[in-house]
């Protein structure tokens, strides 16, 4: 590889560095922006290393920030072509104590060389340094040879530099996936002799490596990796129950196998994150719910995704995701069944599975059943099911799912009954939306006004009682439906 860069450095990113050198400083770029421009790759983030303090550097920008305690000053752009770029992130040579957490310096000394602080970068392939004033790249671990040949490798001992920061072990993995790059094999073994380490590391921290690992083009490999060297077990250890878990006739594949395809396809359609851990957690309470049908001669997998949606929502709320995040993968998990036989779904069926996941989710859980069904090695949706799905999605979804939908508010009920706010208004709300989901063409002003005031002559007990009779109704039906599709198919 050549030692040469050709890639244009952003104006916003060339005069921070060229402000340092003319107020007399040393200055280079560092870090992973280089390693990516050494690539090719346009860089997501952009850091500098300097000889100057914290204090130097603030007093050179005016719209800059240091809101940490290892001298990283944070440098706004204030004009820039690149919408993406907002922060050059220029911290000083430093030298650092021992890392008594795992995680972070005990001390930080801005007194130091740029050879003192490429030495205390995590891998040699982000250990290189770039003057682009004059195309000169200082490269002293070795780190321009390792891009070459694909290797992912630490500086120094690798044993010394994960016990410095334990995260780092699950960095190596989440790198090679992210580049296609493959782990030296010194690295590797210290990655397994410290991946305990990672108990020592917060579930933020861990959340934002594993998120970028899943967010790659190939994650099937880094999950693959985590597991094979022992990091998926201080991760999200639910996944690794599927491995050897053999199942149905309709699969070829093993649970384990089956999820990481299913993850994978995400990943080649480059859908979203909750898409995307939606598939990789569809089916990972299948383990505990296999069962040995002698009737049908093979395994059975009944209520493994309510099961499932109940497992990914404590794997995802220790991993420190989102609320949003949880709710939304955990419900993608619950009912990524329900789309497996157009002749079985009924409209009355689709409209509660809207209602259920959201009308802004549905669209995804069809992503999730792709992935599943790419997951077991068949090939893509025949187009006439595909249609099928989509016409009956569009038709559930001009009718309303939720009482927010109904053609009648709270307000228009107290305007018609005189009614004061209170418990009754909401069970006369939810008996009309009972009605209205198993009829969509009573979503009229007309009939609601004319229902509303049938119900509310009701006793509150009575009306009460109505709600929930039809709440258990519609529950009732909708499991029915459910079942004829799962015996139908396995419980797919």
């Amino acid at each position: 590889m050549k030692s040469d860069i050709s890639y244009k450095i952003p104006s916003e990113v060339s005069h921070v560095t060229k402000t340092l050198r003319n107020a007399g400083f040393e200055a280079y770029l560092v870090g992973g922006c280089v390693r990516d421009i050494l690539q090719g790759i346009k860089p997501k983030d952009w850091d500098a290393t300097t000889n100057a303090t914290p204090e130097q550097i603030q007093a050179l920008f005016e719209n800059s920030f240091y809101e940490n305690d290892y001298g990283t000053v944070g440098i706004v752009s204030e004009e820039t072509d690149d919408e993406t770029l907002k922060v050059v992130e220029v911290t000083p040579y430093r030298s650092e104590g021992a890392y008594t957490d795992k995680r972070h310096p005990d001390s930080v000394s801005f007194h130091g060389k740029l050879e003192d602080d490429l030495k205390r970068r995590d891998f040699t392939i982000n250990a290189i340094a770039y003057d682009e004033s004059k195309g000169h790249l200082t490269d002293i671990h070795g780190g321009l040879k390792d891009i070459k040949d694909k290797v992912i490798r630490t500086v120094g001992s690798p044993i010394e530099r994960f016990s410095e920061d334990s995260l780092r072990v699950l960095r190596a993995v989440r790198l090679a996936t992210d580049l296609g790059f493959t782990i030296e094999v010194e690295t590797q073994n210290a990655v397994v002799e410290k991946a305990r380490e990672l108990k020592h590391i917060s579930m933020e921290r861990i959340r934002d490596e594993f998120t970028k690992m899943i967010m790659t083009k190939n994650p099937m490999i880094g999950i693959v990796m985590c597991h094979k060297l022992g990091l998926l077990k201080y991760i999200a250890p639910d996944i690794e129950r599927g491995i050897d878990v053999e199942q149905n006739g309709d699969h070829i594949y093993t649970v384990w196998e089956h999820n990481l395809r299913a993850l994978q396809h995400s990943a080649d359609r480059e859908w979203p994150l909750h898409v995307r851990l939606g598939a990789l957690f569809h089916d990972v309470s299948k383990p505990e719910t296999r069962r040995w049908s002698e009737e049908k001669n093979d395994w059975t997998f009944y209520g493994h995704d309510v099961v499932g949606g109940r497992v990914v929502k404590k794997v995802l709320e220790h991993l420190k995701y989102p609320k949003k995040i949880v709710d939304v993968v955990s419900a993608l998990v619950r009912y990524h069944l329900f789309f497996s036989d157009i002749e079985k779904i009924t409209l009355s069926a689709v409209r509660r599975i809207v209602k259920n996941v959201g009308p802004e989710n549905v669209w995804d859980l069809m992503k999730v059943r792709a992935c599943d069904r790419i997951g077991m090695g068949r090939p893509k949706e025949a187009p006439y099911r595909l249609r099928k799905y989509e016409s009956m999605i569009e038709e559930a979804m001009r009718a309303p799912v939720s009482v927010g939908m109904l053609k009648i508010d709270g307000e228009k009920i107290m305007e018609v009954t005189r009614e004061t706010p209170g418990p009754k208004l909401g069970f006369i709300l939810h008996a009309l939306l009972e009605e209205v989901l198993d009829d969509p063409e009573r979503n009229k002003e007309e009939f609601l006004v004319k229902r509303t005031l049938e119900l509310s002559k009701l006793p509150i007990d009575e009306l009460k009682k109505l709600g929930e009779e039809g709440k258990e109704k519609k529950e009732e039906e909708e499991e029915k439906e459910l079942a004829v599709i799962r015996k139908r198919h396995g419980v797919k």
